[in-house]
């Protein structure tokens, strides 16, 4: 049985995936990629995103594809980097649709912690990656256990917000409930997709109607 350093309330439904066969060979998979190399993100922030925001307090999910790859950034979030790192293009482009829509100036930090921390889950697809290679822990298992995440937040929760930006994320759509749930769909903020349906897209502000009508506490943005 794998060992896993993760917060009570998502230990306790995502149990039969940590029991699994696919899961072992997933964690020593990726023991051994961290001791033959440098990955990211430091391997204490691995559960980082669900450490941060337990099940009960999920009213948000962003749905990611990849950590970033180079030094210094990934620390478990997704689209998230650390204080003082310099924004990536599509954390950039975030920041600048969250003015334009609700008017939030562009803040002094790329770090999410303060989202995570007001029930918004920032789900990478892959939970991990090799330093300067992208991409390259996909299809080792994180993904069918990040679909299980989505699947157990669809079940266990309603009115949630699922954001899912680009093609990536919006295959994860038929994981949720649409019956009881919201689901936000646009481009990807990648500066190749950006001017192509995420500029403009409004779903800070629709996010935050949605939560409010069903008497849930909107978020900062």
């Amino acid at each position: 049985m794998a060992t896993v350093n993760i917060e009570q309330s998502w230990r306790e439904k995502l149990q039969q995936e940590f029991d699994k066969p696919y899961f072992e060979r997933l964690i020593q998979f990726v023991k051994d990629e961290y001791a033959n190399g440098v990955c990211y993100p430091p391997g204490a922030l691995i559960f980082n995103a669900f450490n941060l925001c337990p099940l009960p307090s999920v009213k948000v999910v962003l749905i990611g594809q990849d950590p970033y790859h180079e030094p210094g950034q990934a620390h478990g979030l997704c689209f998230s980097v650390r204080d003082g790192v310099a924004f990536p293009p599509s954390l950039r482009n975030i920041f600048a649709e969250i003015q334009t829509d609700i008017g939030t100036p562009i803040p002094a930090t790329g770090n999410l912690t303060r989202w995570a921390e007001q029930g918004i889950l920032l789900l990478n697809a892959t939970l991990t990656v090799r330093a300067h290679h992208a991409g390259s822990h996909q299809k080792h298992g994180w993904e069918d256990f990040t679909d299980a995440v989505i699947k157990t937040i669809s079940q266990e929760r309603n009115n949630v917000v699922f954001i899912l930006w680009g093609s990536y994320a919006q295959s994860k759509a038929q994981l949720i409930d649409a019956s009881k749930h919201c689901i936000l769909r646009s481009a990807h903020p990648s500066p190749l997709s950006a001017h192509r349906g995420f500029f403009g897209n409004h779903h800070f502000s629709i996010c935050n109607q949605y939560l409010q009508q069903h008497g849930i506490t909107p978020i900062n943005w």
